[in-house]
């Protein structure tokens, strides 16, 4: 093959799209996602770009793709977790949303950005309590406002126990 190879176009594509050319970016890895269609690492990217252009619907094939086997580096598995759940939830699909997210979250239990996203889908299903007391424990986790800190240890234990008085 002439011309560039897979991972030099790859990371071509992905300076075109940190340098703002989303939709040049989105060209590019179309393109790519078209010769290597089992390459996950091609699909995550291609979905990102689509998001980036508002082009939520056209993302989903690829970043369940890019979800589809093994291959993705940790942190690109989260961003398309993300990615792909957020996109659900967008596209007014949130039983998908939830469940792409819990999945999320079961495997990186840690990373608070799921765990947001999370707690909108539930708010969109309906599930008003496990939302507010996820994002009630997010706020007493990573807050470092000390009107919020002086209050870490009672948000915690609310966050479980909302509709909950003492007699």
């Amino acid at each position: 093959m002439n011309g560039p190879n897979r991972d030099e176009r790859l990371v071509e594509a992905i300076r075109v799209r940190a340098a703002g050319q989303h939709q040049l970016a989105r060209e590019q890895l179309v393109a790519l996602a078209g010769e290597f269609p089992d390459d996950v690492e091609v699909a995550f990217h291609t979905a990102w770009a689509h998001d980036l252009l508002g082009l939520e619907a056209a993302a989903v094939p690829f970043y369940e793709r890019a979800l589809s086997q093994e291959g993705l580096s940790p942190e690109d598995r989260q961003g398309a977790l993300l990615g792909l759940g957020s996109t659900y939830r967008v596209l007014g699909r949130y039983e998908s949303a939830v469940a792409t997210l819990r999945r999320g979250v079961d495997e990186f239990p840690d990373h608070a950005g799921l765990r947001t996203f999370l707690a909108m889908a539930l708010y969109n299903t309906g599930e008003h309590r496990e939302s507010t007391g996820l994002l009630l424990h997010l706020l007493a986790t990573t807050s470092q406002d000390p009107t919020i800190t002086d209050y870490r240890q009672a948000l915690d234990r609310y966050a479980d126990h909302l509709d909950e008085t003492t007699d």
